[in-house]
């Protein structure tokens, strides 16, 4: 026998109430609510409530009829008492809190002084439901973003994402399963529970737990929405803990999943257990290289044009499908523009750019354009450089294809050490490697990721990697005087976990696959136990006279209007090559606003006001020979 229609039910009841036809209940329930039923754990007499409820929204004189039977006009909606009394198998638990009616939001009841003359109100989520109106509850999608699988998952990621899926497809007792996705692949770990979601018939949102309310109350109602909405759609809520640091915020988000009785994913860099609850935890690792090849070949890239891009970049599934479909249709040369862009290049120029968003939000891109040909130094140091930059683009080859790597990946890191005063160019020795090797420089202000709380540096220093990680982007720490200063003794805990947060730094510096530089101002404050785990060790001094000639010629653009410049004088001023940089710019400010050529008396004028800035004095060794100052307009 088929199930009745919901109409039918809600007249048969109405003409019960009525006093019609004897008060024996519906026959049979419809489908939605004989679903809702069996998922919920409701008896007869609350699937009655509901269906109840429902008469005021759904049958045209359903208020009518019902403030009739409980003999007041001004009753538009069932009380509880009048349940009690009207319905079969009536049961008083059935309206407790902890009952599935309310603990599920399934009802709702209006605010009286005695609880047995509350109205039952029926949410409009659930009446949507009965009447087979799909949609989640607007309050949740306020707050999440839907899941949905946008490519084939493979190799590692596609095993884990069917355990995903088989786990929850099963039948299990008592509450639903955690389900951990613990690992620094945030987006894989999204990918494998939306895809997981979809095999087991449901659908996943994202919830970022930053994005949650602050107030408890607020959050007890969304996880009462979250654990409706399970049993009405079959949802998957993805709690999204990546990005979250403080333990008072991760303690809060917790105690927000442990609320939600549905089946729920968490997904976050590192495990945490949600109180009272069992976890499946699935470690989500980064696609090997044998996993990218696949994604690559199965997107119909040539395995000649992704060798260096596996070399260096570590790109997920959805990067891939992104990079390949961004450039699909660029790849014929335009009739008349020449040659078209290599394949090989525009695949490493687009993953390279799909690869910045996270480290973004945790360090300062440099703009990288500067040439070795812009590096003025000794010829020492310059070859230093120059073999930072081999190692870090022969890495896989030495590493990986001829075995120096070993099993454990301890110690590889590529790390350096720029010292030397300010403005000598350590930043830009950075920059010129990064040019060199098509790779992203990022500035790292080690105050920011310093805290004063107890393991909080490490955590932001964790994120800061994890990020960097895909992208093998050269990471700058500047002033790296405040974490890596000789230190005399230990006096106290503060003491001990700022030890514990220069190991960690250093630790993770010699593991990561990139290379991460420090810069100091005085390399005499660094503790020589720090300094022996540095790979590379360059001294950026002050430059001496011909160097400073050959800083002074780059510093003026070919566009530049000069007029008697002379370099062997300006030579004569003993600053590094920042300074220089802005005696140039400064004086042709002057020069500009004067309308007239850059002339030596503009340079003279604005070396002045470089001495003092620097707190020096400009000697008259240093101006021996220049023309006098250009007048003042």
């Amino acid at each position: 026998m088929s199930a009745p229609a919901l109409s039918e039910v809600l007249a048969q009841l109405k003409a019960q109430i009525a006093g019609a036809t004897p008060a024996a209940g519906p026959t049979a329930l419809p489908e939605r609510l004989a679903r809702l039923a069996a998922a919920a754990g409701l008896g007869r007499f609350e699937c009655e409530v509901l269906l109840l409820a429902a008469l005021p929204a759904l049958e045209p004189d359903g208020a009518a009829v019902l403030a009739a039977a409980q003999g007041d006009a001004r009753l538009r909606l069932p009380s509880v008492a009048f349940a009690l009394s009207s319905l079969a198998e009536a049961n008083w638990q059935a309206f407790a809190p902890e009952a599935p009616l309310r603990r599920l939001a399934l009802i709702g009841l209006t605010d009286e002084s005695v609880a047995s003359l509350a109205g039952i109100a029926l949410p409009e989520r659930v009446l949507h439901h009965l009447m087979a109106l799909d949609g989640i509850d607007a309050e949740l999608l306020a707050v999440s973003t839907p899941l949905e699988p946008r490519f084939e998952l493979g190799g590692s990621h596609g095993e884990l994402m069917r355990q995903f899926g088989a786990k929850l497809s099963s039948d299990s007792k008592g509450l639903a399963p955690v389900f951990e996705l613990v690992g620094a692949d945030r987006n894989a770990a999204l990918a494998i529970a939306a895809a997981g979601a979809r095999a087991a018939g449901r659908r996943a949102y994202q919830m970022v737990a930053e994005a949650l309310p602050a107030a408890a109350g607020e959050r007890a109602r969304l996880a009462q929405l979250w654990s409706r909405e399970s049993i009405l759609a079959g949802t998957l809520p993805v709690l999204d803990l990546s990005d979250v640091t403080g333990p008072g915020e991760v303690r809060s988000a917790l105690r927000f999943a442990a609320a939600i009785a549905g089946p729920l994913a968490l997904v976050a860099a590192e495990p945490l257990a949600v109180p009272g609850r069992d976890s499946l935890r699935l470690v989500v690792p980064r696609p090997t290289m044998a996993d990218q090849r696949a994604l690559w070949a199965a997107a119909g890239a040539n395995a000649s044009d992704v060798d260096r891009l596996l070399g260096t970049f570590t790109a997920s599934p959805e990067i891939i499908a992104d990079v390949t479909a961004n450039i699909g249709a660029d790849l014929a040369p335009v009739a008349g523009s020449g040659p078209a862009v290599p394949l090989a290049d525009r695949l490493w120029a687009e993953t390279r750019v799909r690869l910045r968003p996270r480290l973004d939000e945790l360090a300062q891109r440099i703009d990288v354009r500067s040439q070795w040909s812009d590096l003025i130094l000794p010829h020492r140091q310059f070859e230093m450089l120059k073999a930072i930059a081999a190692q870090v683009r022969q890495r896989r080859q030495v590493h990986h294809n001829w075995g120096f790597g070993g099993s454990n990946g301890r110690g590889l890191g590529i790390t350096a050490l720029f010292s030397g005063p300010s403005g000598t160019g350590k930043t830009l020795a950075a920059e010129v490697v990064g040019g060199a090797l098509e790779l992203d420089v990022y500035r790292v202000d080690l105050s920011a990721a310093v805290s004063k709380w107890i393991g909080e540096t490490e955590k932001n220093l964790r994120r800061l990697f994890d990020a960097a990680e895909d992208s093998c982007a050269i990471l700058l720490f500047d002033e790296a005087d405040q974490l890596f200063a000789k230190r005399t003794e230990v006096k106290d805990s503060h003491d001990r976990y700022a030890n514990l947060e220069v190991s960690y730094l250093l630790q993770r510096m010699e593991s990561y696959r990139g290379l991460a530089i420090l810069t100091t101002n005085l390399r005499s404050n660094i503790d020589n136990a720090f300094l022996r785990r540095i790979r590379f060790l360059v001294d950026f001094p002050l430059p001496e006279a011909v160097e400073r000639q050959r800083i002074w010629r780059l510093a003026f653009p070919s566009g530049a209007p000069l007029d008697g410049i002379e370099v062997e004088r300006l030579a004569q001023l003993t600053v590094a090559g920042g300074s220089i940089k802005n005696i140039a710019l400064n004086a042709a400010f002057i020069a500009a606003d004067e309308g007239s050529p850059i002339r030596m008396g503009h340079l003279r004028r604005a070396a002045r006001a470089e001495y003092d800035k620097l707190s020096k004095p400009l000697t008259e060794g240093e101006l021996r020979g220049w023309s006098q100052e250009a007048p003042h307009g």
